[in-house]
């Protein structure tokens, strides 16, 4: 049991652990996911609801989960236990692992993708001016291709797998801290040369002028899904990452910097990508669905127009990897943690085995965009992540605020965030969003779920 404890390990500061949530959550649920749900769901409406949903939803909700994972110094299992033993609580525990497992399988297909376009940027695909249909058409080509997507898959579960066999200040915060940093510079970098482009006005005005009318229950279903996506909460990721975090640090400060950072990179991917597809002869982004392949169709026109292309294409694949690796890592952290506190696995046996799990449970939507007939008719990537990537985090993140509110009990959750910040100027607004607000926003949305899925 000692060598479990030790394998457990913790945050070696407080900005290891900002940089590692942020990379947790900005990751490629901002930069890829976040434009195809903007262009899915009426661009600035939807831009708008997200920020919104961030503000008060998922920072309350983050707040709340980085307690009870501070308190407890548990996994989500451990942590619902530990709070209220022999109930059924747990069970919401077991849910977020599981739903954990279930995104990464899939999550780790994209960032398999990643990984793809890095080897071909350095192979030279992308010299020369890449048009719309180039980058459409390679793309297709890519992602129906079975032998390499299942082998990119493989090199991404290998890599997550080995990090998180080496722990939390070896591996997750070590690669954090050097990579995060450059992730922010290149993608601010990317966003001025988009919004430099000839023709980006439309773009820029589809992106940040809100037409109203285009504002529904599924423009806000699928904004607070993707804030809970994008944050990585209602699957026990935040409650193991604050099982990590000293009693002295502050987790009001802390919630806040990864909430602000999340949004801020996910704003910055809706720059490239819109000025840049509304720069595009003979394309216009309202009359059509953007589809799962969208950031890789669009960065690699930008790159192709930018000075050293082949060079910036190089690095920003590089940093793409790394931010979807640093989400990947997190995924798989959550049952890793599981096995090493519940059943007192070595670091080492835990990450191999669900690792593995996790790579046989991508492959159907590793094959699903033209690899094999039969998971492409049936969309499969696209179904798990409306069923686990909206659905069953809307839920993760209800349970949460009933628990904390009604189980575990609003001042014992208090007393925990005074630990470390005894001063806490919006504690009214936190306790009335996690009690009323926060539960009956996402409780409504869920009643609308068969108008909003139909």
């Amino acid at each position: 049991m000692a060598d479990s404890l030790q394998d457990r390990g913790h945050w070696g500061s407080k900005i290891a652990f900002i940089l590692a949530a942020s990379g947790s959550a900005i990751g490629l649920g901002s930069i890829w996911r976040f434009p195809i749900m903007v262009g899915r769901n009426g661009g600035a409406v939807f831009v708008m609801a997200y920020i919104l949903a961030v503000v008060f939803i998922g920072f309350t909700v983050m707040l709340a989960e980085l307690a009870m994972g501070r308190h407890t110094s548990k996994n989500p299992v451990g942590a619902y236990e530990t709070i209220k033993p022999k109930t059924p609580w747990k069970i919401v525990g077991y849910a977020g692992v599981v739903t954990g497992i279930v995104i990464l399988s899939y999550y780790a297909v994209v960032a398999g993708w990643a990984f793809g376009y890095l080897y071909k940027t350095i192979a030279g695909v992308f010299r020369g001016r890449v048009t719309w249909e180039t980058a459409e058409t390679a793309f297709s080509r890519f992602a129906a291709d079975p032998l390499e997507v299942v082998i990119c898959l493989l090199v991404i579960m290998g890599i997550t797998t080995f990090i998180i066999s080496r722990g939390v200040q070896s591996g997750i915060e070590r690669w954090s801290k050097i990579l995060m940093p450059l992730l922010f510079v290149l993608i601010i970098f990317l966003a001025v040369r988009a919004l430099t482009l000839p023709g980006a006005g439309p773009g820029l005005a589809f992106y940040l002028k809100p037409d109203f009318g285009k504002l529904d229950v599924k423009v806000l279903f699928f904004a607070l899904g993707q804030a809970f996506y994008s944050l990585s909460l209602g699957m026990g990721i935040m409650i193991t990452y604050g099982s990590y975090i000293g009693k002295r640090e502050n987790l009001v400060s802390s919630a806040g910097w990864v909430c602000f950072s999340t949004t801020l990179i996910a704003f910055l991917a809706g720059i490239i990508i819109f000025p840049t597809l509304f720069a595009t002869p003979g394309l216009n982004p309202e009359n059509f669905q953007p589809g799962t392949g969208l950031m890789f169709q669009v960065f690699p026109m930008i790159i192709s127009q930018v000075p050293g292309g082949y060079l910036f294409g190089v690095m920003f694949f590089i940093l793409l990897l790394v931010a979807a690796l640093t989400s990947t890592i997190s995924l798989l952290e959550v049952p890793t943690a599981f096995l090493i506190d519940e059943k007192s696995w070595s670091r080492k046996k835990a990450a191999f085995v669900i690792g593995g799990a996790a790579f046989l449970l991508g492959l159907p939507s590793a094959l699903s965009h033209g690899g094999l007939p039969f998971p492409t008719r049936l969309r499969f990537m696209d179904r798990m992540d409306l069923v686990f990537g909206n659905i069953l985090l809307a839920v993760g993140a209800f349970l949460v605020c009933v628990f904390v509110v009604y189980a575990w009990g609003i001042p014992k959750a208090l007393a925990e965030i005074a630990s470390g910040n005894p001063r806490f100027p919006l504690k009214k607004l936190w306790v009335f969003n996690i009690r009323i607000l926060a539960p009956l926003a996402i409780l409504l949305l869920l009643v609308f779920l068969r108008v909003i899925t139909g």
